[in-house]
């Protein structure tokens, strides 16, 4: 009986010592590795992965919508995951601007068609003032906002985006050069007093000087209220960045449509859906 006590307790010493050796080895190497690959390394994969997407907002009138808008929409989604717009309401356009051409309910059925658009905002106001920044930093999640390199400036003389720019959340895109709803309000004006004072022959010439974006007065080089030169030209490198660079499958239902689509408007999008 001794003698199995004995080897009994030799054995439990043997188990007890493998146990520690065991426990000590494993110790040694959580360290080791912790010491070779540190937190922020060995989990940066992992924190990438669930990195949350960078929202940025950008507002606007979006009256009379056109190329100039969806530029703009583009370079902005680009410092993006994710594009939330806030569409100007009426009251604030007139009280900023003047009366818009296009209600807002129609306003934003254009910039809802536009791709790289995620989420509206109706009723967005003109200025970010303090309580809609903290509103779109809380409640939409906005890390920037965006805004073109022109000025836009308050009837008061202050800065539509001080607020943004003071706590550095503001990012700013190129503003797209040769177009704007006030330059094309500009033309229509000029089309309608050129044409009640020339002869058809002389509006005729007048409509394709529109066409290429601007007066025969301008481009002679005499002052007044000619229209500016677009610089917008449709080069490849422009169209592939408008482009999804996906073509169609080979089972898919191929539908042309075809118009002017003079001053682009929200007909046209519902038209567009139904193909």
């Amino acid at each position: 009986m001794s003698s199995d006590a004995g080897h009994s307790e030799i054995q439990g010493s043997r188990l007890l010592a493998t146990c520690l050796l065991g426990g000590v080895v494993l110790a040694v190497s959580v360290v080791g590795f912790f010491l070779v690959y540190p937190p922020q390394r060995s989990f940066g994969i992992w924190r990438r992965r669930k990195k949350k997407p960078i929202r940025v907002y950008m507002d606007g009138c979006f009256d009379m919508m056109h190329y100039g808008h969806c530029n703009a929409l583009r370079q902005a989604r680009a410092l993006g995951d994710q594009l939330v717009v806030g569409v100007v309401c009426d009251a604030e356009i007139i009280a900023n601007k003047g009366p818009p051409v296009t209600p807002l309910h129609e306003r934003m059925i254009m910039v809802s068609a536009v791709k790289w658009v995620d989420e509206i905002i109706p009723d967005a106001p003109y200025a970010i003032t303090e309580d809609f920044m903290k509103k779109l930093f809380d409640e939409y999640n906005i890390d920037y906002i965006i805004h073109g390199d022109d000025p836009c400036i308050l009837p008061d003389g202050t800065d539509a985006y001080a607020l943004a720019k003071k706590v550095g959340r503001y990012k700013q895109i190129k503003r797209t050069e040769g177009v704007s709803s006030t330059d094309i309000v500009g033309r229509m004006l000029l089309c309608v007093r050129e044409r009640s004072n020339s002869d058809s022959h002389n509006h005729s010439s007048l409509q394709r000087q529109f066409s290429h974006g601007h007066s025969q007065k301008f481009e002679d080089g005499g002052s007044g209220s000619g229209t500016r030169i677009s610089h917008f030209l449709p080069t490849s490198r422009r169209i592939v960045q408008f482009s999804n660079g996906k073509g169609p499958g080979p089972d898919a239902r191929i539908v042309y449509i075809d118009g002017a689509f003079d001053l682009f408007h929200a007909g046209h999008v519902e038209a567009f859906e139904c193909c």
